[in-house]
């Protein structure tokens, strides 16, 4: 497969996942979750223009053009930072994870302090299964940051996953300590008294 043909295939698949997720944005705000299809539609003759407004979803054709808009410009700018974060962005909306870090550590190499990207590139790692770089960069982050929550149970899980009871357990101290009401410590004690007992 050639790079044009591989860029369209993600592009395409860029283009279906935005506009689903527009379409089902636009349904949960107008008639709320769960809604079913049939009620924009309902009773109305074939020859009715779309309901709407301006809550419809953009026309499709600029959309696709824009996604391939922003990922030529993450390639063809490299030292552009918020280029980068777009591209990697778009990737991981797709769950295309190796592509989203390779632009998030493009971007952390422009701005090296920035907390947000280092935080992005432990939580991408960690969904891509990379365990143990995922440790790494929310390590950099906690040093970055002590008390982002989000950060901790990013830790805590990457632990967990990696089986490590005690780096876990300490994960998940430090998370109660900062949060005690983290909707997250259930789920991670549970984890890990089933780590403990193997």
């Amino acid at each position: 497969m050639t790079r044009e043909n591989l860029l369209f295939s993600i592009i395409g698949i860029l283009f279906g996942f935005i506009v689903g997720f527009m379409f089902a944005s636009t349904m949960n705000s107008k008639y709320g979750p769960g809604a079913p299809v049939a009620a924009t539609s309902q009773n109305l003759p074939g020859d009715h223009p779309p309901i709407g407004g301006n809550n419809a979803p953009s026309n499709p054709v600029a959309m696709q053009a824009e996604v391939t808009a922003q990922i030529e410009k993450a390639r063809n700018e490299p030292q552009n930072f918020e280029a980068q974060l777009k591209a990697a962005e778009l990737y991981y909306q797709i769950q295309r994870y190796d592509q989203s870090i390779e632009y998030l550590l493009k971007a952390n190499q422009l701005k090296p302090t920035d907390y947000q990207t280092v935080v992005n590139l432990g939580m991408v790692n960690l969904d891509a299964g990379h365990y143990d770089t995922a440790e790494k960069w929310y390590r950099a982050a906690m040093k970055m940051k002590t008390d982002d929550t989000m950060v901790l149970a990013g830790m805590a899980e990457t632990m967990l996953q990696k089986g490590n009871a005690k780096e876990a357990e300490d994960a998940i101290a430090q998370l109660e300590k900062v949060d005690p009401n983290s909707a997250d410590l259930p789920r991670f004690r549970t984890k890990l008294a089933g780590l403990k007992s193997k």
